[in-house]
């Protein structure tokens, strides 16, 4: 992937509706950070605008200014908490979002614009983004690409215990990697609306059994929905992100192992979060022509930044605990 000293922004849409120029990477050390800069990479709303620099940004006015028209920053420090990686992840970034242009651009325009709106109107517009990619054909063809797992299930989902006025709830199918199906999903939001309900519920704990804490939604439900409309009423109507959102400062939760796409959407929406030492983070649904459908692109973004959610997103790369700690994605490592 090449990085432009000049800012060519060939934007909009071909002939097939397809962006025309789904990333640009601008090296920062041979442009100036101003904003006239700034507003012409803004406008760039049909592709991927990345800011490559091997050297920190200093905090000025012109650099500040510069971060509103970018979607990612690889650089080694700027100001806030836009920076993420380096240079050496621009191929990644570049494979992912040529491979799912369509899945890019639109992970692109949803934190754009969950920024500005509230908890509940965000969930929602990622709900309706992620049924619209169900029925597009990136999406199809990660679906036919892939073969679907045989073996055994249980129905255990979900278990729930009542120590006193707290709440324990464990994710309960360390066989499959505590990964999330509809009925675990469902199982999941009726315990928190139960502690939602119960004011003497004064605390309330979410675990996950086994080795990971959940290696994310079960992929062999994936485009099972037979009307992809219903799914996103469905979607925001169990919402375990928000039921754990309105639970506020009475949940934590505890992950450990792999915490892929739901396995961290979810936690993200905790008071606090504790990481175990082994403890990884994944988003890797782009690369299923997708957009993270469990609350990825509201609570994360909340946390550490449309730009290092964008990061994680486009690259489907891992982030381990100690950086994910410094990012704000956890608020604790247990023996740290």
């Amino acid at each position: 992937m090449a990085v432009t000293a000049t800012v060519d922004l060939r934007g909009g849409l071909d002939a097939r509706g397809l962006p025309r120029q789904a990333l640009v990477a601008v090296d920062l050390a041979q442009v100036e950070p101003d904003e006239a800069l700034a507003s012409a990479l803004a406008q760039h709303r049909d592709g991927i605008v990345v800011g490559v620099s091997d050297e920190p940004l200093p905090d000025t006015p012109g650099t500040r200014a510069l971060l509103d028209g970018l979607d990612v920053l690889l650089a080694p420090s700027a100001p806030g908490s836009a920076h993420a990686g380096g240079r050496a992840d621009l191929a990644e970034l570049s494979e992912v979002v040529e491979a799912n242009p369509v899945a890019a651009v639109t992970l692109k325009r949803v934190l754009r614009a969950g920024e500005g709106i509230g908890v509940d109107a965000a969930l929602t517009l990622e709900s309706l983004a992620y049924s619209t990619l169900l029925a597009g054909s990136e999406f199809r063809g990660w679906l036919g690409a892939r073969d679907r797992r045989a073996g055994e299930d249980r129905p255990q989902r979900v278990e729930v215990e009542r120590p006193g006025a707290e709440l324990v709830i464990r994710l309960a199918r360390p066989w499959r990697r505590n990964a999330v199906d509809a009925a675990m999903r469902d199982a999941l939001h009726e315990a928190l609306e139960v502690a939602l309900l119960d004011p003497s519920v004064e605390e309330v704990v979410l675990r996950g059994d086994g080795p990971d804490f959940s290696a994310g939604g079960d992929l062999d439900e994936f485009g099972s929905a037979a009307d992809v409309a219903v799914a996103a009423l469905v979607r925001t109507s169990h919402s375990v992100a928000r039921s754990v959102h309105d639970l506020g400062p009475r949940l934590r939760c505890e992950v450990q192992g792999a915490c892929v796409g739901a396995g961290i959407e979810i936690p993200s929406f905790a008071a606090h979060v504790t990481a175990a030492p082994d403890a990884w983070f994944q988003l890797p649904e782009v690369r299923m022509g997708l957009v993270p459908g469990a609350g990825g692109t509201v609570g994360i973004p909340r946390r550490i930044g449309r730009w290092r959610t964008a990061y994680m997103a486009l690259t489907a790369g891992r982030i381990d605990a100690t950086t994910a700690l410094a990012w704000g994605l956890v608020d604790e490592c247990t023996g740290s």
